[in-house]
């Protein structure tokens, strides 16, 4: 198999499952490592790199949450996207805290499955062509994925910065949630998703931290703008 064919790391502790996904996405012409808790995922992830990773929230050893948050801590920005039997609201935006980028409940649909995956791909494959972007003090590097206000250095994960680009990029217009699903995820998780508010949230707290002017606004009703005030 052509080595530039996206590699999976998938963590999954039920061997059915397991089984199932890494015959899917193998069919679909990934190269995919398999392994059943999430420590040896994190084996895994010392000994080479991968472009995708997949891990179930409920495993021996080192369950999802815990290999997700050891997976960020030492800053590996690559797209992760978490499988669980749990479909509280709560539990969605713990998996989103931990540092995933995308979360999708068992059971699911295969073909859901793999356009999630589709979508996590295409958004790391994409380059940005634009220089720098600009709002306010904020300033943004798409091709060096930072972002900074004024001399303090943002620290931001791929989705957040991801929204943060798309919201800059558009700066004065507002975006509705389905259209920020669409670019950002690939996907429309619905009206009573709660996975943008999140990650909305998440920006604001990191782009006021040093308590600067509010940038990212709520138009009730509409969606979201990138302006000053």
């Amino acid at each position: 198999m052509d080595i530039t064919t996206p590699h999976i790391l998938v963590a999954e502790d039920d061997r059915a499952v397991r089984q199932s996904v890494t015959m899917a996405l193998e069919l679909e012409g990934y190269r995919v490592t398999a392994v059943g808790d999430g420590a040896a995922a994190l084996d895994e992830l010392d000994q080479q790199s991968y472009d995708l990773l997949i891990f179930d929230v409920s495993m021996p050893n080192v369950d999802g949450l815990s290999a997700t948050r050891r997976v960020r801590s030492r800053k590996v920005t690559t797209p992760l996207l978490l499988l669980t039997a749990r479909t509280e609201v709560a539990d969605r935006v713990s998996g989103l805290d931990a540092g995933a980028d995308d979360y999708l409940t068992k059971p699911f649909a295969l073909d859901e499955l793999l356009a999630r995956i589709r979508s996590l791909l295409r958004r790391t494959s994409v380059t940005e062509a634009s220089g720098a972007l600009g709002l306010a003090d904020l300033v943004i590097d798409p091709d060096a994925r930072t972002a900074h206000r004024g001399a303090r250095a943002i620290e931001l994960s791929k989705t957040e910065f991801d929204l943060l680009e798309l919201l800059v990029e558009h700066q004065g217009k507002v975006l509705s949630p389905s259209v920020i699903y669409d670019r950002i995820w690939g996907y429309d998780f619905g009206a009573n998703s709660k996975n943008l508010a999140v990650y909305i949230g998440y920006l604001r707290r990191k782009l006021e931290e040093g308590g600067e002017d509010r940038l990212v606004h709520t138009v009730r009703g509409v969606g979201y703008v990138a302006r000053h005030p």
